[in-house]
């Protein structure tokens, strides 16, 4: 099944070729706050149409998850999934055509992974590594 997906503004375009048999939920911080349904695709599956230049990155923690925004109208296009680096999270709202009931949502775990950012916020969850200890 091949999806067309875009932001709001229409300034980044791409295209999902992959069947979505259901979208995820996760409860760490950022996708609690952004309030992300996301499908998840095979990172070959996913192909930017336009709007690269309009594309902005946030990372945090271990910056092995990137996180794309649009940077005119802000809204969540995808990710860079942490726990599987050859996947993408697609914004479900941002895929036209696709009924987001259509397919099971499932919650999956994210505020118990490893916070290892020295310059982690409180309210960040998550364990955090115990820090190693220096002789003197």
């Amino acid at each position: 099944m091949s999806y067309r997906g875009a932001c709001h503004c229409g300034a980044v375009r791409f295209e999902v070729d992959f069947e979505i048999a259901e979208l995820t939920t996760c409860d760490c911080s950022l996708c609690a706050i952004r309030n992300a349904v996301m499908a998840r695709v095979p990172e070959a599956a996913l192909r930017l149409t336009a709007g690269r230049e309009h594309l902005t990155l946030y990372q945090w923690n271990t910056r092995v998850a990137e996180h794309h925004f649009c940077s005119r109208c802000g809204i969540y296009v995808f990710h860079r999934k942490r726990a599987a680096p050859g996947h993408f999270g697609v914004n479900a709202f941002c895929l036209q055509g696709f009924d987001p009931e259509s397919v099971p949502l499932r919650a999956t775990e994210g505020a118990n992974m490893t916070v290892e950012d020295p310059g982690a916020r409180p309210e960040w969850p998550g364990p955090r590594p115990i820090a190693p200890r220096t002789s003197g």
